[in-house]
């Protein structure tokens, strides 16, 4: 049976979401997988990374994300070093602000993650010597906070923590890699429906930003996604429609239309499918606590990537 690595075990006592583990040089541990997410960077050496029956040449400057129920590995390593840098899902409730307009946010956390498979890990993030720097210091301020744990050190590492996310989407969107290339045209349409949720958005439009015929924009969407882009866009509507309930006083048809619903009936009825409640149910039984998981739950808040393949 593959162990699977426990929150308790790798994150410090007081439940803080973010944990850093530097390996100079990686020693064998066996196949795995983990209860959280793993940002790593190779920071020197080579070796070969496996996910079940697949495996990908690894060096100094390779960047990706790890989902935690996808067991890996690494073999044949030649002196390979890496940082991990591991976060909780479950905990870590951070607004991105415009984080989601960089393409290359989506590709780092989403696309590229279910796509691994498909691309042969060609469409990794690799930085360049002078990048991998920047990136190198970011992690020792956020190590040192960690480590440290002075008053505000919460606040301090998140936002360290932010910076290097941000960086490192906006080094994906400046690569020329050709595979790379092909999944940034394909999170600009998600860029697109973000940012234009409200108005009429059709999938001729999208496959157009994505270079794809209709139809293989459809199925390339919902592989990434795990659902169609109509359905993601309704979802997407649906999340920012509840945070507006829950901080407005405007009554539902209003909602409805501001959201990108022309009948607030159909708006009812996506919002029931869901969430559960219809949107008046929803506002009293959530409008005195916190904003609930399913009005969090939207593509550019750290959304839990798709299965792996």
């Amino acid at each position: 049976m593959i162990p699977t690595l426990k929150k308790e075990h790798w994150f410090h006592p007081d439940g803080f979401p973010i944990a850093i583990e530097r390996r100079d040089p990686q020693e064998p541990f066996g196949l795995h997988a983990h209860e959280f997410f793993e940002l790593v960077i190779i920071t020197g050496g080579r070796g070969l990374h496996l996910t079940g029956t697949d495996s990908w040449t690894l060096s100094a400057g390779d960047v990706f994300v790890l989902g935690g129920a996808r067991p890996h590995d690494y073999r044949n390593m030649e002196e390979l070093r890496l940082i991990n840098v591991l976060f909780d899902l479950d905990k870590l409730q951070m607004k991105t602000a415009d984080l989601h307009k960089l393409p290359g946010y989506h590709v780092l956390f989403t696309l590229e993650p279910a796509w691994r498979e498909r691309h042969q890990f060609k469409s990794r993030l690799h930085l360049s010597p002078k990048d991998l720097g920047i990136v190198s210091g970011l992690i020792d301020q956020l190590d040192q906070e960690l480590k440290e744990r002075q008053t505000g050190f919460g606040f301090m590492a998140i936002s360290v923590f932010m910076q290097l996310i941000g960086f490192l989407s906006r080094c994906y969107g400046q690569t020329q890699n050709p595979d790379s290339r092909a999944l940034l045209r394909l999170a600009e349409t998600i860029t697109h429906l973000e940012s234009r949720y409200p108005t009429e958005i059709t999938l001729e439009e999208l496959a157009n930003i994505a270079h794809m015929s209709k139809r293989s924009f459809i199925r390339t969407f919902e592989a990434a996604m795990g659902m169609p882009p109509i359905t993601y866009l309704i979802h997407l509507r649906i999340q920012h429609a509840a945070r507006l309930l829950l901080q407005s006083d405007e009554n539902i048809t209003t909602i409805a239309i501001q959201t990108g619903f022309n009948d607030s009936n159909y708006f009812s009825r996506q919002f029931r499918k869901v969430t559960g409640l219809s949107p008046r149910a929803f506002r009293q039984k959530n409008r005195s606590g916190p904003i609930p998981p399913e009005a969090n739950r939207t593509g550019h808040y750290f959304q839990t990537p798709p299965k792996q393949s």
